[in-house]
């Protein structure tokens, strides 16, 4: 499961990467992509890539698999070394502390009135599962590694605390705040910087296992807002409020935002599942960015088979280098990419991050090679009033003035920055991820490798091998819409 927060969060399987030939003798396509750099398609967040840190215990098991292990909110060992260093390589990572069973999460405050226990296994329990507790302890310890690796927190809180089911999976009843107030009050207390609170979990629309009515949601958000601006006061560091983190119902969530009214939901979350391996996890990237999808969360960074990280050693898994160079290279601005209609080929767009010029993700779904000319492309005036007066497409009606990135004399010499992602072996089941050919590993002390760019003259054609992914940032395309 895939979340969209705060504009969006979402969740994917694996990425696996097939390997590339290095022959020139390679039979090969030869397409043009096309950039729009004076024209903004959308904007992200600075922390765009967010990962997930579930509450699943081991005992969660299905399909004959119990794939969670200790990786649990409540069990995951944090002070394991790989796992600071994997998070800490962002800089600013976003975790997501979420999942199915946060509506079952009590905060094991001085008045919680019973022991603060962990979840157990209960035939006749929502998901199976009894109530779990987040002692303080705990609390305390997951905030020394959030504090350690600059990780910014978005905390989903229990949406279900004081209902009961009145019928077929339809929760009514109060929402209890008390003791995610008093929960609140004590983060602030301590100076943990939470970015943003989530409410509930996949509790809209038909919701899975558990919904709330849409009003009743509405007016819970408003109750918790007022909680949030209380506890508070006028700090500079307030944080978002989020909702609903579930599946998207358009009559629902038009409901929930009726009733909650203007000022109170900083960020509309949903949820999406794209089960299935392949290049999913960086396609789904740069599509959601295309819609101005502010933050993209993976579900999940540990656990679950299809986390960043291996579930036992914290070694990181494919994904977590696409997850990272997106990071380190895409910018907030999304710009506009026409890829000549291949359908085998992804081509996203973004203003480099840091850095002067244009950051693009291309992705060969082909068991054929590429070689990609890119282009700059934009309209004048002249064809913009055209296109008006006579309600004329993009595509219709206009001329385009195109400059060849790399193909002008001035800029032979210019070298842009590829990185070439492959499997090793060309074995497409392989878990460990070449960059350049060379072997993406940990260093003995569990630091993340350092992810060296080849460089090449930007006048020469972009060669993206058969099932492979290709980073690349071209310092020398003039973009306005990047100034």
């Amino acid at each position: 499961m895939e979340k969209k927060l705060g504009m969006s969060l979402w969740i994917l399987l694996f990425l696996f990467i097939w390997s590339f030939p290095g022959n020139a003798a390679q039979p090969h396509t030869d397409r043009t992509i096309k950039v729009r750099g004076d024209f903004i398609v959308a904007t992200t967040n600075d922390n765009y890539i967010c990962a997930t840190l579930d509450w699943w215990p081991a005992e969660k098991c299905n399909y004959n698999q119990c794939p969670w292990g200790d990786s649990s909110v409540l069990n995951l060992d944090i002070n394991h070394p790989f796992l600071a260093s994997a998070i800490k390589a962002f800089t600013r990572l976003r975790i997501r502390i979420g999942g199915t069973l946060q509506d079952r999460v009590v905060y094991g405050m001085p008045n919680l009135g019973y022991p603060c226990l962990p979840f157990v296994k209960m035939v006749d329990g929502l998901f199976g599962f009894s109530k779990g507790c987040l002692s303080l302890k705990r609390w305390n310890e997951l905030n020394t590694l959030f504090q350690q690796t600059g990780a910014v927190v978005t905390f989903g809180l229990n949406a279900l605390r004081g209902r009961h089911n009145i019928r077929h999976g339809v929760w009514g009843g109060a929402w209890n705040l008390t003791n995610a107030r008093d929960f609140i009050g004590y983060t602030i207390s301590k100076g943990f910087p939470v970015d943003s609170w989530e409410f509930g979990n996949e509790l809209s629309g038909q919701g899975v296992g558990a919904c709330v009515d849409a009003e009743v949601y509405g007016q819970d958000l408003i109750g918790l807002k007022a909680v949030i601006d209380e506890l508070y006061h006028n700090s500079t560091s307030k944080p978002l409020l989020l909702a609903p983190g579930g599946f998207f119902d358009k009559q629902w969530y038009t409901q929930l935002l009726q009733t909650s009214g203007p000022g109170v939901v900083d960020g509309i979350t949903h949820h999406i599942y794209n089960l299935g391996r392949g290049f999913r996890y960086l396609d789904q990237l740069g599509m959601a960015s295309k819609f101005n999808t502010k933050t993209y969360c993976r579900q999940s960074l540990v656990g679950g088979n299809y986390g960043l990280l291996d579930t036992e050693t914290f070694i990181p898994n494919p994904d977590y280098y696409s997850a990272l160079l997106w990071h380190r290279l895409m910018g907030k601005v999304v710009l506009s990419v026409d890829n000549n209609g291949s359908s085998f080929l992804r081509a996203y767009a973004h203003c480099a991050k840091e850095k002067a010029g244009v950051s693009l993700v291309l992705i060969n779904l082909n068991n054929t090679e590429f070689r990609i000319t890119v282009q700059k492309v934009m309209k004048n005036k002249m064809n913009e009033d055209y296109e008006t007066k006579n309600n004329g497409s993009l595509s219709d009606g206009l001329k385009k003035k195109a400059y060849l990135i790399g193909m002008e004399a001035p800029s032979s010499s210019i070298k842009r920055e590829e990185y070439h992602l492959t499997a090793k072996d060309g074995n497409h089941r392989s878990r460990t991820m070449l960059l350049n050919g060379r072997t993406l590993e940990l260093s003995e002390d569990g630091q993340i490798p350092d992810l060296v760019p080849s460089y090449v003259y930007s006048n020469s054609p972009i060669i993206v091998a058969p099932l492979s992914i290709v980073f690349v940032v071209i310092p020398n395309f003039d973009a306005e819409a990047c100034s």
